[in-house]
């Protein structure tokens, strides 16, 4: 195996949801900020091939990349910490692994041979595991194994970082395990415990983590360090504390505290070329804790009583609110609670408003709802995706008096102002029928959107079957309601704006995927400026 980068596997035990990718974005951004090239990949125990068809319940947001790949949310931390784009190569599945096997097994490439787990599925994952580093372009390569150790779907997993480990040798490969230490109330104390039987798990895999990444409530005591080093073969400094944070943002900073990067220098016998440059993080942190302003943004969806189906845009806010200053309450509103009758309760007090992405009719009629109180009142408005069509059908309907849908909602409607483009019409295959990753748009010059870029030909993420109608595009413009972005190909419509509002852009694209901690999104950044002008206003 000639590879020139170092591989770092981060695995967890005790229980799922510690936030593997955090400390992974993490010990990336001790590295980046060190001067290092660094990746990370998501390896997902899961069958589904990608994650596009999940239920954001189950599973949270899916993250779309530039090249149009369905991925796991966690690749989104990955963006936004190391403001590095990711790809298809960043996420695999056991699903994609097995059927990789099979669709080979199938093609007669394994003839004469019986296809089993070892080698044939492990030779898959590893394949995988090396594709990034092969490239050449990197120094470490990060690989997350989602789940958890003790598993049955891991399994697989662990044997292939086992295998790896022992083919690349010492000092080329090294095993993070992310583990809890429970504190229990009535005994006042913290239990190593699960970490030693995660471990005991690890071991009998024939894997010795070399580092512990502690997840706790409370500061770690020397002694509760002294005994999980010994009962782990670990050494003394390379178990780290990882105390629950204010934010995912200190992360990095209180990982470079614990000398995580430097643990993991020492093991891979890297010499490192300079301390870690977080001047910028810390910059952003210092915004992020010390807001002068402050404004409420009602995020209305479908979604929102699991806050990480939309994990990227309240990330967005987040970014843009430290860039302005200013500390941005997002309220989530469920689409289905707004009605005619409750409209006005609901997002009177709101200095601007969000209208979500999704699929399906559920909830559409309270986007449409919110729409029109958005419009009438001239709240800033901001509709990503679905929001933007909902956007589109509204003023369709109360502005133009159509009767008006999306297909997506009444394959019947009269006035099909959204609709699928024909050549879509003939896929059949769920995943095939969508516009997916980055494509071009044109926005024309003295509109809000080209303000706010800054330049005319932008590169946006897409997720989305259905389309603006273009039929209806001279009625809705000589009405007020602006195409101000399109797509040099295929001339389809990606932003319009409305005249003679303060702020109230639809954006048919997915902009929440592309803003990270160094480069906040234009478009949220100016949200929220309207909003802040917005509440000034009002008050």
């Amino acid at each position: 195996m000639s590879t020139t980068a170092k591989y770092i596997f981060v695995t967890g035990g005790v229980t799922s949801s510690l936030g593997k990718g955090i400390i992974a974005a993490s010990l990336a951004q001790l590295l980046q900020a060190r001067g290092f090239k660094v990746t990370i990949q998501k390896f997902d125990p899961y069958l589904n091939i990608d994650p596009g068809t999940l239920n954001p319940y189950e599973h949270g947001e899916c993250y779309v990349t530039d090249d149009g790949a369905e991925t796991d949310l966690d690749l989104g931390h990955y963006e936004r910490f190391l403001n590095v784009r990711t790809s298809q190569a960043n996420n695999v599945t056991t699903g994609r692994i097995y059927n990789n096997v099979i669709t080979k097994e199938r093609k007669g490439e394994y003839l004469g041979k019986t296809v089993q787990v070892i080698p044939h599925i492990t030779d898959e994952i590893k394949r995988n595991i090396f594709l990034l580093g092969e490239s050449g372009e990197y120094d470490f390569i990060i690989t997350e194994i989602g789940g958890c150790v003790g598993d049955i779907e891991s399994l697989p997993f662990i044997e292939a970082v086992r295998q790896v480990k022992w083919e690349l040798g010492p000092n080329s490969s090294m095993v993070i395990h992310l583990t809890l230490i429970p504190y229990l109330k009535a005994a006042k104390e913290l239990k190593t415990k699960p970490t030693q039987h995660s471990v005991k798990e690890l071991l009998e895999a024939g894997i010795q983590p070399d580092i512990l990444v502690c997840r706790t409530e409370m500061p770690l005591p020397m002694d509760i360090r002294k005994k999980m080093a010994l009962f782990c073969n670990v050494h003394l400094n390379s178990v780290i504390e990882a105390m629950d944070a204010d934010t995912i943002y200190d992360v990095p900073i209180l990982m470079r505290k614990e000398k995580l990067d430097e643990r993991v220098l020492a093991k891979l016998k890297v010499a490192s070329k300079e301390e870690p440059d977080l001047e910028q993080w810390k910059n952003f942190l210092g915004k992020l804790k010390n807001p002068v302003n402050e404004v409420t943004v009602g995020l209305v969806g479908k979604y929102v009583s699991l806050p990480d189906s939309y994990k990227s845009i309240a990330e967005a806010f987040v970014h843009a609110g430290a860039e302005n200053d200013c500390k941005v309450n997002v309220k989530w509103i469920s689409s289905e609670e707004v009605t005619k009758d409750s409209v006005e309760h609901i997002l009177k007090n709101l200095d601007g408003v969000l209208v979500a992405p999704g699929f399906g009719e559920r909830g559409l009629e309270g986007k449409i709802e919110t729409i029109r109180y958005v419009r009438e009142n001239k709240v800033p408005f901001f509709g990503i995706c679905l929001g933007m069509q909902c956007a589109v059908v509204e003023f369709a309907r109360n502005v133009l008096g159509l009767e008006a849908s999306s297909t997506e909602l009444n394959p019947k409607t009269k006035n099909p102002v959204i609709d699928m483009m024909e050549e879509q019409k003939k896929i059949t295959i769920k995943g095939g029928t969508m516009r997916l990753g980055s494509y071009d748009c044109k926005l024309k010059k003295g509109t809000k959107a080209y303000a706010a870029y800054g330049e005319s030909l932008i590169h946006e993420r897409h997720r989305h079957r259905y389309e603006f109608n273009n039929k209806y595009l001279d009625q809705m413009e000589h009405a007020g309601l602006k195409a101000v972005g399109v797509n040099p190909e295929s001339n389809l419509v990606e932003v319009v704006e409305l005249k003679d509002h303060p702020w109230y852009v639809g954006v048919q694209y997915h902009p929440e995927l592309k803003s990270t901690v160094l480069n906040p999104h234009p478009l949220f950044v100016k949200f929220v400026e309207a909003a802040l002008e917005h509440k000034k206003i009002k008050a």
